[in-house]
């Protein structure tokens, strides 16, 4: 009998499971929520847009174009796009199946979407990531984005954010960015790297050697240097936005230069005009799906950003339950290829001893070493929070300024510290549930509880926010709808 496989997410990752799977002789049903596959990699403009060259506007669109012509042409391959898994609904005890998979299908906003029930005999998870960025004065005017939502703009639907672009944070991923917006029409004022020039060239310089296997991501990087270059956009390290203004939208921000731990030198704060500020420090990823099929986490960088632990064949803690991409770390698109090749094929019955998994696993080992730099280059500074006021909003959602935080940390005590700060200012319950500030807040009272003399910090960090039954949105009425069987 023909296996089943689920794959959940259609990006870099998702589309390499997908077509692993089908190589080894599975039937697939590849579930992503946007209209085409590609993931934030290689997001496509609408049908009603789409552009006569695309390679002018993604790295290795050739190879991707192929690979997603033979995944959804497939006729084992059932593709189901504007697709939400909004729940996973584990196995009895003792039973060593994979979670079934409750969707949505159907347009976020819109009516009449369907309920369907998959029953996997394994799943590969590949959510991805989105950005995380960190709270300053002014961050909640209109006009400030994330960085990933901005590029997602540009590429996805020839939208530009603003006129003059002010583009900061922390990683590679700053320069996409920026080249996404040049490349729609935006005018981008500066790119700043928070990091010292110092400590970026201490992350990237050692052990040089190794970065030979990613000789690929060099010639990007070439390309988007010549790009800002060209429209004569600055790119400034150990530079921040640590404030942005403006009367009912962004209007101007406020840059500083910082350093090594991330505080402001005094005395080199530079107001810069922009209708637009684009900012990024580093990436969350999704991990809702994974804990809710069981998946044990191992920790990150920090405490507040764990991944999904996996083993040398990807495979989850939970049982027929597979992991690729960002949710495992953060790599780029090539070692999350090679996470979903290695993990589709095996999730779809191919053989363990086949002669190419061996140099898969190499691929993504080096991917996983290339993760590791990149964390060591571009880490997060211990003290941002040094960028914060009283009233500087910490949670959008609930408008919950960091004053308010911090009386509740000062007030709560014991176990119960964690759900007492969060009902007494309901940052994380507003409707992104604490993706967005959940890592922020869970930083922020952990460090405000270490400076507390004989208070233990762990006893005030919230518990991770990804502990949720329901994982995406679903309307009473679509809840009250009985779900259909899918084959």
């Amino acid at each position: 009998m023909t296996r089943h496989v689920v794959v959940v997410g259609a990006g870099p990752a998702g589309l390499g499971a997908a077509a692993a799977a089908l190589r080894a002789g599975a039937r697939v049903t590849l579930v992503d929520s946007a209209e085409h596959p590609g993931g934030q990699y290689h997001r496509m403009l609408p049908d009603a847009y789409r552009a006569a060259r695309p390679g002018r506007l993604h790295h290795g669109w050739d190879a991707f174009d192929r690979l997603r012509r033979r995944v959804t042409g497939h006729p084992r391959c059932a593709w189901w796009p504007e697709t939400s898994v909004w729940m996973l609904e584990r196995s009895a005890p003792g039973e060593p199946r994979p979670p079934r998979v409750h969707v949505l299908r159907g347009p976020a906003d819109g009516s009449g979407r369907e309920r369907r029930v998959l029953e996997p005999e394994a799943l590969v998870l590949a959510p991805g990531a989105h950005d995380r960025a960190l709270p300053f004065p002014g961050w909640d005017l209109p006009g400030v984005f994330t960085a990933g939502a901005a590029q997602a703009l540009a590429k996805g639907e020839r939208v530009v954010v603003g006129d003059r672009v002010v583009v900061g944070g922390a990683g590679p991923f700053l320069l996409p960015v920026a080249a996404s917006l040049l490349e729609a029409g935006a005018s981008v004022a500066e790119v700043l790297e928070a990091g010292t020039a110092a400590a970026v060239a201490r992350g990237w310089g050692r052990r040089p050697w190794e970065l030979a296997s990613q000789a690929g991501k060099a010639g990007e990087l070439a390309g988007y240097a010549a790009l800002l270059a060209r429209h004569r956009v600055p790119y400034r390290t150990g530079r921040a936005v640590i404030e942005a203004r403006g009367d009912g939208r962004v209007e101007e921000a406020v840059t500083a230069r910082l350093r090594a731990d991330w505080s402001v030198v005094p005395g080199t704060e530079r107001t810069v005009t922009a209708d637009a500020v684009c900012v990024t420090h580093g990436f969350s990823p999704q991990l809702e799906l994974p804990v809710a099929a069981g998946c044990a986490l191992r920790a990150g960088a920090t405490p507040e950003e764990p991944f999904v632990e996996v083993d040398a064949d990807q495979l989850t803690t939970a049982p027929g339950v597979y992991a690729a991409g960002e949710v495992t770390g953060i790599a780029g698109a090539p070692a999350a290829r090679a996470e979903g090749l290695l993990a589709g094929w095996l999730a779809g019955g191919g053989a363990p001893s086949a002669p190419e998994l061996r140099r898969l696993r190499a691929r993504r080992d080096q991917g996983r070493a290339f993760a590791a730099r990149l964390a060591a280059a571009h880490p997060v500074g211990a003290a941002w929070p040094g960028w914060l006021r009283p009233g500087t909003v910490v949670c959008r959602c609930e408008e919950t300024d960091y004053a308010a935080l911090c009386r509740a940390a000062d007030d709560a005590a014991g176990g119960a510290a964690a759900r007492a700060v969060k009902l007494g200012t309901r940052a994380g319950l507003g409707p992104c549930q604490a993706r967005i500030c959940g890592p922020t807040v869970a930083e922020l009272l952990r460090r405000r509880a270490a400076g507390a003399p004989g208070r233990p910090a762990e006893g005030l960090a919230p518990a991770t926010p990804h502990h949720r039954p329901v994982a995406q949105p679903i309307r009473l009425g679509e809840l009250a709808e009985p779900p259909r069987e899918s084959e």
